[in-house]
């Protein structure tokens, strides 16, 4: 049975000192159906992202990105592939007022449930080993997948879940995020106050 979520702003507060992690693939670029970005020229950034990360520059002290890339173990591309895709994101993202203090992945896939690999925590604890300021309990996760959000519920963040990717796995039926919103665009506007 699928569960409807409502579209509405979840009843909490946060300050510049909150931190925010946000997944890659189908949040900050469009998603490849069945397919993963193997280069910089499959890589699109969805609308309104870029001006999003420059809000975000100034309502958040950190900012990660956490991102399942499970295409390098398939050999479908390398960990030099992934850097050259995140360093040219990176250049739009800062050049557009943006920043993102850290990029974590993890470049296995799932059948060896590797710690790295959201919903487990691996990516966050990274984190929290090169920052060791951030709070989770003072943290949101933005994804779009309930994998994302399972990965937030298990840390104790706030979680957002984007778009409406449909192609959920059952066994995600407890990760309940604490609002939906269409793109990472209206999350920035909210900030905005618009």
């Amino acid at each position: 049975m699928e569960t409807k979520i409502p579209f509405s702003w979840p009843n909490f507060r946060f300050n510049t000192e909150w931190t925010l992690f946000l997944d890659r693939d189908g949040v900050i670029n469009e998603r490849l159906p069945d397919d993963y970005i193997k280069s910089w020229d499959e890589f699109k950034f969805l609308p309104g992202v870029l001006e999003a990360m420059g809000v975000f520059a100034l309502n958040f002290r950190r900012i990660f990105i956490v991102t399942n890339q499970a295409g390098i173990e398939k050999g479908l591309y390398s960990h030099e592939d992934l850097k050259n895709i995140h360093e040219q994101m990176m250049e739009y993202i800062i050049y557009h007022g943006g920043r993102v203090d850290e990029i974590y992945y993890c470049p296995y896939k799932g059948d060896l449930d590797p710690l790295c690999r959201k919903p487990n925590p691996g990516m966050a604890l990274e984190a929290k080993k090169d920052f060791p300021d951030i709070e989770f309990k003072h943290s949101i996760m933005i994804g779009d997948s309930l994998s994302d959000i399972a990965f937030g519920n298990n840390l104790g963040m706030r979680t957002i879940l984007v778009g409406n990717k449909s192609d959920e796995s059952s066994k995600y039926t407890n990760a309940i995020p604490d609002c939906r919103i269409d793109s990472l665009a209206d999350r920035a506007l909210y900030l905005n106050g618009k």
